[in-house]
């Protein structure tokens, strides 16, 4: 497994991490002995790092973590690292009412986490979403005291945009930023890429199949479970659906003179951006993450990434990456 380094203060990884969300909320039903084969089959292929939230099916990720961790091998469960977002505050009906980033609200998200995983430490803790009534000097802090008393290994953060990155950094050391980023999310590439670089700032990439809509395997004829959020998500919805697959089928015409999957391709190109960026493939099951890890072994040279971004232009996506009410909640959008 190839692997990179998060910024200048982060840990190591492997190349690839694995994205934890679908296997238990909002991709519809999920299958659980085929989610802990596929984390088992990511940690035996060398994947290191595992990426959840506290929110995610309210603690049901974190829980299914656990389970995988505990009955995989030894040694695979040594170098597996967890990434953890918190913050998130839901209802009973799985609702979302908002975000908290008191400093006592970050020390108790972690204490329940820390529980459910069963571990001693988080090795990246970042809260999910800015929260606008608490300053992330204050947020970042808390999470900086948990650093102190061995609870957290490094500080990380989410959707954020480039002024929060460097009045964050400023308080402490900030392992990565986690954000999306693919062919059809190139946001920020602007102003947020080059200041991470700039502060020695990590990139964690999610996204880079935009939830599916790029991977090759999404159909026009689709039809959405009612509690797949892909169904509210303005990219799949209508004409812009047939704007943005048509993007695809102009990406596959490119990747099938490679002989290989446009999801690989679509991966590939995201690993290309630079060494410092580190994708995460949400793959629910151990076909789909064996097709994703195929991307390792692919070399976009000049003339293919030319062709590509002939195919698909910055800013070619029809509709936003969210919904209007959650759009509103990135910091990195504003």
């Amino acid at each position: 497994m190839q692997t990179r380094t998060l910024g200048t203060t982060g840990p190591q990884t492997s190349a690839l991490g694995l994205g934890c969300m679908g296997m238990s909320a909002l991709y519809g039903d999920s299958d659980r002995g085929e989610s802990l084969a596929t984390v088992h089959a990511a940690l035996d292929a060398g994947i290191t790092l595992l990426d959840t939230g506290d929110f995610y099916g309210m603690g049901h990720n974190e829980l299914l973590i656990n389970e995988a961790l505990r009955t995989a091998p030894t040694a695979a469960r040594e170098r597996a690292q967890i990434s953890v977002k918190f913050g998130a505050l839901r209802t009973v009906e799985g609702g979302f009412t908002g975000y908290d980033g008191r400093p006592n609200a970050v020390k108790n998200f972690a204490a329940y986490s820390l529980q459910r995983l069963g571990t001693d430490h988080i090795d990246i803790y970042r809260i999910a979403r800015v929260d606008p009534d608490v300053p992330i000097e204050e947020t970042v802090g808390a999470i900086g005291e948990l650093v102190e008393a061995g609870h957290v290994r490094h500080i990380g953060l989410s959707e954020v945009g480039a002024q929060t990155l460097r009045r964050a950094a400023a308080v402490a050391p900030i392992s990565d930023l986690q954000i999306e980023y693919s062919l059809v999310s190139r946001g920020i590439e602007e102003a947020i890429l080059p200041t991470a670089r700039e502060l020695g700032i990590g990139i964690t990439a999610y996204g880079v199949l935009s939830r599916g809509l790029i991977s090759g395997h999404f159909t026009r004829d689709r039809k959405l479970a009612a509690n797949d959020f892909r169904g509210m998500s303005p990219r799949f919805q209508g004409e812009n659906l047939d704007r943005n697959l048509d993007l695809v089928d102009a990406l596959r015409k490119i990747a099938d003179q490679k002989g290989v999957s446009v999801a690989q391709t679509a991966i590939a190109w995201v690993l290309s951006r630079g060494t410092d960026i580190v994708p995460l493939v949400g793959a629910r099951r151990r076909d789909r993450l064996t097709e994703a890890l195929g991307a390792l072994d692919l070399t976009l040279d000049a003339d293919d990434l030319s062709a590509i971004e002939h195919a698909i232009p910055p800013g070619a996506a029809a509709g936003d990456r969210y919904p209007t009410d959650q759009m509103a909640h990135l910091d990195s959008e504003h």
